[in-house]
């Protein structure tokens, strides 16, 4: 059997990998918890190590589950959980703080002095997002602040910021690879959603060098290659996509006015709004549903498909 797909679940309290054949049936699962750390009243942290090598354990159990090998993988799919952050080091990969999870609220004071700013109008018509510290930017911010020498490494190109599909990437092609997706570059509270780039004013807000940042690509995209390290065989990573905007994708959420409802550590509805962004008047968020390119191999056009959607979140 050749030509599976292997897909890398990264949750809030799980990492999963499954195996898919050529026609979408299942063949297998693996799948291994990992440590939730609260250290003060509203933290919430993982060790981000624990995380790739959890993924690396999932990925390792579904290969000998489904009995087969690395070869026989025809390419690497990563959905993740989206605003968790993590700040970790270009030369050895490992982190200098624990990755702090979207449910941390340290941050809260700092949102408050931003709106306090008059910000929230400005930053909210960039990103989609109100200010809050649920997205990553807060966070960043704080680990700059925070954590010792951490500005200053920042400042001399030392440190990479990703969330978890970035991080998990990152490891995967041993560091060749410092790349995530709109879905999850949306959920940072830096990138700009109409021009679908990182945004100079939004870094200076929040005080963020644009040196720690990766490359945002398409959810459909060339994005590297395992190494053959971890599984035998290199294969290729060709997709990346958010974890709420994945369940969205994969049950065809494509056209304006569906809607997903997800349900796992959080309860998250999203709807579809098409090509436009919708700011909402009451509190909901506008954030990117997907965003891919395909070859039209009749006419060698290059074409690009767009999703916006309102992300509801309970």
């Amino acid at each position: 059997m050749s030509n599976c797909i292997l897909a890398i679940d990264q949750g809030t309290t799980s990492s999963r990998a499954l195996i898919f054949d050529s026609q979408g049936n299942r063949l297998s699962v693996g799948q291994q918890e990992f440590t939730q750390y609260f250290p003060d009243n509203g933290w919430v942290e993982h060790d981000a190590m624990e995380i790739w090598h959890s993924t690396i354990a999932s990925c390792r159990t579904a290969l000998e589950t489904a009995s087969i090998t690395a070869d026989q993988i025809r390419c690497i799919g990563i959905t993740n959980q989206r605003e968790t952050t993590i700040v970790w080091d270009r030369k050895t990969g490992l982190p200098i703080y624990n990755a702090i999870v979207w449910q941390d609220r340290r941050t809260g004071d700092y949102c408050e002095e931003l709106k306090g700013q008059h910000l929230e109008e400005k930053i909210q018509h960039k990103t989609g997002l109100l200010i809050d510290a649920y997205f990553s930017a807060s966070k960043i911010h704080w680990i700059l602040e925070n954590i010792a020498g951490a500005r200053e490494r920042a400042e001399k190109g030392e440190l990479a910021f990703g969330t978890v599909d970035c991080f998990l990437l990152w490891h995967l092609s041993k560091g060749r690879s410092h790349r995530t997706d709109a879905t999850n570059a949306s959920r940072t509270q830096l990138f700009n959603i109409h021009t679908q780039q990182w945004d100079d004013e939004l870094l200076e807000i929040f005080d963020i060098p644009a040196s720690l940042l990766p490359t945002v690509e398409d959810c459909a995209a060339e994005y590297g290659e395992c190494d053959a390290e971890f599984f035998g065989s290199a294969i290729p990573v060709t997709g990346v996509i958010g974890d709420q905007q994945a369940a969205a994708f994969g049950q065809c959420c494509f056209s304006a006015g569906m809607a997903k409802s997800t349900y796992g550590t959080g309860c998250f509805l999203l709807l579809n709004t098409g090509n436009q962004v919708v700011q909402s008047e009451n509190r909901l968020l506008s954030t990117v549903a997907f965003s891919t390119q395909w070859r039209n191999q009749l006419c060698r056009r290059r074409q690009h498909l767009h999703g916006r959607c309102y992300d509801a979140v309970d």
